[in-house]
This record gives C-alpha cells, structure tokens and sequence, in this order.
C-alpha cells in the first residue's frame, strides 16, 4: 500500500545529479548558470557539481557551463534534462499523486541528458592581428620605402 502513495520516479530516480565537468587544459575558470541567469556555481575543471533536475512545479533545470582561461577563447556548454521514462511508471505504480504532484514537485521526473563534460579550449587568436600605426622619421624609412613615399604639401 505504501509503493501506491508514494511516486514511481521519485522511487527509481533522483532529484539531484552529480555533473564532471573538466576543460583541457585543466583548470579553467567555470561559472554554471541556471535558466534564471542566477549563478549557481564558481570554481575551477576539474570539478564534480550536483545540480538539481527540477526547476519548479513541471518544469525542468536548464543550465550553461561558461569555460574561461587566459590565453583562450572562452566557451558555453548546456545541461540538459530529458524526462525519466520512470516517470510514467506513475500510471501503473505511483498514481496520481506521483503522476501530479510528486514527481513534478521534486524534478524527479526528470534526468541528466549529460553526466560528463569535456570542454577543449582554443588558443585565443585576438591578440595576434593587431595592426598598430608607428611614426618614422625620413632618416629612419628603410630605403627600399624610398620609391613609395610621397611628397605631401601643406
């Protein structure tokens, strides 16, 4: 009587999802964001972060992963949630309750798409095209600038 109260996913599955997340090469700054925009996390790869599946009444967590490290560009990576095939168990062990209220209460109607994240960081190429504008005198023009200069009049 007590597996009828109670919800079939939240039976089976988790509310909570321990996420790997690690950059190469380690150690890049991480930052995870919710789909509020509300910083849930700060911390350097490689790191071992729970984050919640739910994210209020039938909704599920959305979260992006924002990799930085000097000398890189920096980069995003979405956690995903998937509905837990568990969840529909409800029908036939958990109810309505479970099918309703329960699961989509706690998000454990819902798991990680993703447990593992790798993210390759690219060599930032921004400070190697910088044209810079540099004065020279007539004594210091190369001579073969020579046949290209112009005379300009005031």
């Amino acid at each position: 009587m007590i597996l009828f109260s109670t919800s079939c996913a939240s039976i089976v599955s988790k509310s909570n999802y321990p996420v790997v997340i690690d950059s190469t090469p380690s150690g890049a700054r991480i930052t995870i964001t919710d789909k509020k925009g509300v910083d849930v996390y700060r911390g350097n790869t490689p790191a071992t972060v729970k984050l919640k599946s739910g994210s209020g009444f039938f909704s599920k967590a959305q979260y992006v992963v924002n990799f930085e490290m000097e000398g890189y560009d920096s980069g995003m990576v979405p956690i995903e949630y998937k509905l837990d095939g568990w969840y529909f168990g409800n029908i036939l062990f958990g109810g309505l309750i479970g099918l309703l209220i329960v699961d989509p209460a706690t998000g454990a109607m819902y798991k990680l798409d993703t447990e593992f994240i790798n993210q390759t960081m690219s060599r930032s190429t921004a400070g190697l095209l910088r044209e810079e504008l540099k004065v020279y005198t007539l004594n210091d023009i190369p001579s073969d600038w020579e046949p290209h200069l112009v005379e300009l009049s005031e």
